[in-house]
């Protein structure tokens, strides 16, 4: 994930993102990024953290207003981030990315310590994004959100196991469970599924096209 929008050192090969290098400055609008990891200041207010983020991407203030209606932050406008939640702090630095309308929004594990409403009204918002004709790249761990996706791309111990689509993943595991579909791939490649090392990911990359491709 990190590799993808430039900010991972010893990547080896070459990543390109709507036709331009990983990390190259013109992807600056046109790509964002936000973590599980709120990267948001706790002593400013949700409202002036998102004004601050939109000065330096040199969108229009009325983005702040937008953004904080799409993640559901609107009454929380005026509170310290310190104030919020783990889920609003997250929330916060998804409405942080969304500032300016990317194309492509790269998000790692947004859904983490969210309890199951938050996380079925995001994926919502995720899916209203990708009809807008965004394209958004999920990470996560957790695979019944790999259903909620238009394409899987399944990795263990950082491989590539799996290029699908999750009709395709469970009609080809002969599975309805996308956690059982998982671990019969990995059968089948002769790997242990008793003891993954650390770092095994079920599902790790998601994507949701509604536009380009991040390719």
């Amino acid at each position: 994930m990190r590799a993808i929008v430039g900010v991972q050192a010893g990547v080896s090969g070459q990543v390109r993102v709507l036709g331009e290098a990983a990390g190259a400055a013109s992807l600056r609008r046109r790509v964002a990024y936000a973590t599980q990891a709120a990267s948001v200041y706790d002593d400013l207010t949700v409202a002036q953290n998102l004004r601050y983020f939109a000065r330096v991407l040199g969108v229009p203030s009325r983005e702040v207003t937008r953004v904080t209606e799409l993640v559901g932050l609107a009454q929380q406008a005026g509170q310290r981030v310190e104030s919020l939640s783990g889920g609003q702090r997250g929330r916060v630095s998804l409405a942080a990315a969304l500032l300016g309308s990317p194309e492509l929004v790269v998000l790692d594990e947004p859904t983490v310590g969210l309890d199951p409403v938050l996380r079925a009204e995001l994926w919502q918002l995720f899916r209203e994004l990708a009809a807008q004709g965004a394209t958004l790249l999920v990470s996560s761990h957790v695979m019944d959100e790999a259903l909620r996706c238009d394409r899987l791309l399944l990795l263990r111990e950082g491989q590539i196991v799996a290029d699908t689509t999750p009709s395709e993943l469970l009609e080809v595991t002969g599975t309805s469970d996308p956690e059982q579909a998982f671990l019969a791939i990995i059968a089948a490649r002769g790997d242990s599924v008793e003891s993954p090392r650390a770092g095994s990911a079920p599902m790790a990359h998601a994507p949701k096209h509604g536009g380009g491709d991040p390719r």
